[in-house]
């Protein structure tokens, strides 16, 4: 399958306005809909979720280009005026989610709020931001997967490719579904939403990023798949630690 979209979906005064970003800002909302009501559940103030995004978006966004740059030295050594230059691409979700749990942390710790209840409820919200924002992927026709002849590949400069945005995007939604059913029902340890989602999610991109064709490497390793790793252990451990105090 072929599809050549037009990055750009319209233009204001001169300024080109892309579909990436119409369908990052749409997950965000759609998100942050799902978390205010998540909140709700859980009798936290609704606008927190909101509020919060306001600590969060813009440093984000930093991180998220920050972890990028880093992990791609070698170029943007060699050209940094390019490191400024975000809506040329490169931002990676891991440097954006990194950022985002220390801002909230501090946010947790300002409000009163425990840390692991405000990231239990985001957990879904997150998964389906990530669901809806990797078709800017497919639109921009970047971090595709290596060749394939499986009937369902993309076809990327004239070759058939794994469709690696799509494989992402499903697995982001599924994941989204179970977490968030499993938070409105209350009964569960803090902790166990966020601990699942590492799990599941790190598990997930582990496997999407053995595909890709662009991932960053940090001697030698693909880094996502690092840190996805590192994500189930965490993820793991909070499980184990919640049993035992189920169990005590």
């Amino acid at each position: 399958m072929e599809f050549n979209i037009n990055p750009v979906a319209f233009s204001i005064f001169g300024i080109d306005i892309m579909w990436y970003a119409i369908l990052i800002t749409t997950g965000i909302i759609l998100g942050l809909y799902f978390v205010s009501k998540l909140a709700d559940y859980k009798n936290l103030d609704k606008e927190m979720p909101s509020d919060l995004l306001l600590w969060v978006l813009v440093p984000a966004i930093l991180g998220a280009r920050l972890y990028y740059v880093i992990f791609s030295w070698d170029y943007y050594s060699k050209n940094p005026s390019e490191i400024i230059m975000i809506r040329n691409g490169g931002l990676a979700i891991y440097g954006g989610l990194l950022t985002a749990f220390l801002i909230t942390y501090i946010y947790s710790k300002k409000k009163k709020i425990p840390f692991l209840t405000i990231l239990d409820i985001f957990a879904p919200g997150i998964a389906l931001g990530q669901a809806i924002g990797r078709w800017g992927n497919f639109i921009n026709k970047e971090a595709y997967g290596r060749a394939t002849d499986l009937p369902w590949a993309i076809i990327i400069d004239g070759q058939k490719v794994h469709p690696t945005f799509l494989y992402e995007s499903l697995g982001d939604f599924v994941i989204f579904i179970v977490l968030y059913n499993l938070c409105k029902k209350n009964r569960n340890k803090e902790g166990t939403i966020i601990s699942l989602y590492f799990i599941l999610y790190g598990i997930l991109r582990f496997f999407v990023e053995g595909l890709r064709t662009d991932s960053l490497y940090f001697l030698g390793m693909r880094v996502s798949q690092l840190v996805s790793l590192v994500l189930v252990v965490i993820g793991v451990v909070i499980c184990i630690k919640n049993k035992k105090l189920n169990n005590k």
